[in-house]
């Protein structure tokens, strides 16, 4: 039952340090403390440019500010300083000398390309990371500092654990099943729009690779152009029939890249493309088949190539009182081995994450009319403290050109004797991060 009633405040602390309260206000000119500092660590995360497998400058500075917390930091080599390559390390912080936890919070701390600056327009943020996935970082620093100010949680109870490569690989989270450590719960940090999510869709990793014959362009019959070989077997690819299910929806597939050719009056030798699939049902193998047979009935020569991969992942929800969510992107999570029950919950959308749009562009047209809300749920099932986590259910409005709103929390909304102000992220939206 501890295990249960540390894990709804952890997951409630980090919905405080998420979701702004009934009384929202813009960024103020002069912010109070708690404020200041969950501004500054996350501004500093996204500050730091960490590209998946260049993580190395934003590890070192937030290995600083864990000890500057008097966190006991471990960090693990992922892959080691080469010539032309820095270090790459995971992050674990735990309170005191007890390294084994019951409960685990995690993120990662690499993002995709291109770097984006760290930027402030009033009441909005911008920069590559802000959501994806430095904002679940900040948030979940903040609310294990919150929970052990006031004694909510001590030594033994929690660890913090930052890993790299979750967006190339998961390399890092796989190095840290050699920590040696099993916890009874993991938190995963990803923008889930402040809600649990119950499960997201596997995925595939898929190379297509012709090979054709170089000549000049204007003797084509001399030649094979390996682009004419490929556009008809992604063609294929785009029609075949694959696995659907009512919780997932479709699998889907993604032409993430293609090369072909040297030049326009060279008939093309060598030309490839690089697929995502998103699956929803089945596993891959069942998938990688069902593409073999399509390109074979089709008559496509290619050659095709799998890497990775797994099946839908179900994800622990049963905490009452928090929106369900199914998600469609991967994570971590399949990553971590154990039996350790797993939640995914984090500020933020994913739907403009990863994103190459100009960010004006953006704002004319890709926000134009978009009018959601977000829910929060009133938390009391899991304390008899708990009220002093406790939400009131309030509808909040996405709103236009509004992508980081940072508010704090009523000092009336919570106990006299931890009155204070609690620092939260309400991420509406985020734009090309």
């Amino acid at each position: 039952m501890k295990f249960i009633i540390l894990s709804g405040l952890l997951l409630a602390s980090l919905v405080h340090a998420s979701i702004p309260p009934e009384s929202q206000h813009p960024f103020p000119g002069s912010e109070s403390s708690p404020i200041s500092s969950l501004l500054e660590l996350h501004k500093a995360l996204v500050e730091h440019e960490s590209i998946t497998g260049n993580e190395n400058n934003v590890a070192k500075y937030l290995i600083s500010y864990l000890e500057g917390q008097n966190f006991t930091v471990e960090t693990q080599e992922v892959s080691p300083r080469t010539t032309s390559e820095p270090p790459r390390e995971n992050i674990l912080a735990y309170v005191g000398r007890e390294r084994s936890t019951k409960v685990l919070v995690s993120s990662h701390i690499d993002t995709v390309p291109p770097f984006w600056k760290y930027e402030r327009r009033g009441d909005q943020i911008w920069g590559r990371g802000t959501v994806d996935a430095k904002g679940s970082v900040a948030t979940q620093i903040k609310a294990v500092e919150e929970l052990l100010e006031v004694g909510k949680i001590n030594e033994g109870d929690v660890a913090l654990l930052f890993v790299v490569g979750e967006e190339v690989g998961g390399d890092g989270m796989r190095k840290a099943n050699d920590l040696g450590l099993k916890w009874s719960t993991v938190i995963f940090g990803e923008p889930t729009e402040l809600k649990l999510a119950s499960g997201h869709k596997g995925i595939i990793g898929v190379e297509l690779k012709a090979k054709g014959k170089a000549g000049h362009s204007g003797y084509p019959e001399l030649g094979k152009n390996a682009n004419a070989m490929l556009i008809p077997a992604l063609y294929a690819l785009l029609h075949a029939e694959l696995p659907a299910s009512e919780k997932y929806g479709n699998t889907t597939l993604n032409i993430g890249k293609m090369n072909g050719g040297v030049a326009a009056n060279v008939i093309a030798e060598d030309a490839s493309a690089l697929i995502s699939i998103r699956i929803a049902d089945g596993d891959p193998e069942t998938v990688k088949k069902i593409l073999l047979d399509t390109l074979d009935k089709s008559g496509a020569d290619v050659e095709l190539t799998t890497s990775g991969g797994y099946g839908p992942v179900y994800i622990d929800s049963d905490v009452p009182g928090f929106e369900k969510i199914v998600v469609n992107y991967g994570t971590d999570i399949p990553n971590l081995k154990g039996d350790h029950k797993r939640y995914l919950y984090g500020p933020g959308t994913i739907l403009m994450a990863h994103s190459m749009q100009d960010v004006h562009v953006h704002l004319s047209q890709g926000m134009k009319g978009i009018d959601g809300q977000l829910h929060l749920y009133e938390f009391t099932h899991f304390s008899p403290h708990a009220k002093y986590f406790s939400l009131v259910p309030r509808p909040c409005v996405w709103r236009k050109k509004v992508h980081l709103r940072v508010t704090q929390l009523s000092k009336a909304s919570r106990p006299n004797h931890t009155r204070k102000i609690i620092p939260a992220f309400h991420f509406i939206r985020i734009t090309s991060m």
